[in-house]
């Protein structure tokens, strides 16, 4: 019995068939040719700037779609031709300061409206679903004009800079409210009345308890805004458009490209070096941009 076990462990072991391994391969891109294709689509565009990136400016205008020789020296010239380094470093501190200012305001009024039993809240949290429909092309005019008269009383120009985009960060956002108020619905009450018995203030709470047990949707929404605000280009462009000083990477790069249009190859290349750290950041905070995104809707 135990000769026979032995002697049939090699065969259970040992690997199927060519034949048969090639069927269940054939049969996997069968179930998933829907989604290859999808990905293909999706990635054709970004193999196309990356080849186009590396070729010389006559191969960009021709036919040819390998370059030959690879052209490495265009993202040299990048940096050369035009401040990419001031306009990566605007765009950094917009990301951050409106990132974290977006944290800190809308972290306590997510807590308040989820964790916090008190009169009106239902009220307030209906405003904030209206102001979460509200498309902002509504509301540019009048806090275009008021930014303007704000800087002319105080004696400072907000108008040409990213100060009119980076300060109401610090006063919430509607759509970060409620993604943070739907994980703090699924947060057991229990944990919440255990600290209230151990003499914990709502300040501590929210600090010592829901904030570690919140990371993946605070993650999520952190990353959320750090890919709006690198991709913005309405706002930085009405605000910052005559200082170039101020230019944020997407107004610059649209520049960027309105001088160098005939130069596809440094325009791709350019394409190419603001893309490469969103797509990073992404890969790097997937885990936790799609357990904060899934672990929101728990409960309503």
């Amino acid at each position: 019995m135990t000769s026979a076990t032995a002697a049939a462990g090699p065969i259970a072991r040992r690997k199927p068939p060519v034949a048969i391994r090639r069927r269940r391969f054939l049969v996997g891109v069968a179930n998933h040719s829907l989604l290859i294709l999808v990905a293909a689509m999706f990635l054709a565009p970004f193999v196309f700037i990356t080849l186009t990136a590396l070729m010389t400016n006559d191969q960009a205008l021709s036919s040819k779609l390998w370059p030959h020789p690879f052209q490495w020296s265009n993202f040299i010239d990048v940096f050369r031709q035009a401040p990419m380094w001031r306009w990566a470093l605007n765009t950094l501190m917009y990301s951050v300061l409106a990132t974290l200012g977006l944290l800190v305001s809308s972290i306590p009024v997510a807590y308040a409206l989820s964790c916090l039993r008190w009169r009106g809240r239902d009220a307030v949290f209906l405003i904030v679903l209206i102001a979460l429909m509200l498309p902002p092309q509504v509301s540019v005019v009048p806090i275009y004009v008021m930014w303007a008269k704000l800087g002319n009383a105080i004696g400072f120009q907000f108008v040409g800079s990213l100060w009119p985009l980076i300060i109401p960060a610090w006063l919430g956002d509607a759509f970060s409210i409620f993604l943070l108020r739907q994980f703090f619905l699924s947060i057991p009450e229990e944990y919440l009345d255990a600290a209230r018995v151990d003499g914990c203030g709502e300040l501590r709470i929210l600090a010592s308890v829901v904030l570690r047990l919140a990371k993946p949707a605070i993650a999520a929404v952190a990353l959320f805004s750090v890919l709006y605000t690198f991709n913005d280009f309405f706002l930085p462009l009405l605000y910052t458009g005559e200082n170039p000083a101020h230019w944020p990477v997407s107004v610059g790069l649209s520049q960027y490209r309105n001088l160098h249009q005939v130069q596809w190859n440094l325009t791709m290349a350019a394409t190419l070096v603001v893309m490469a750290p969103v797509v990073i950041l992404f890969f790097l905070a997937q885990r936790a941009f799609v357990e904060g995104v899934t672990l929101t809707g728990v409960k309503g």
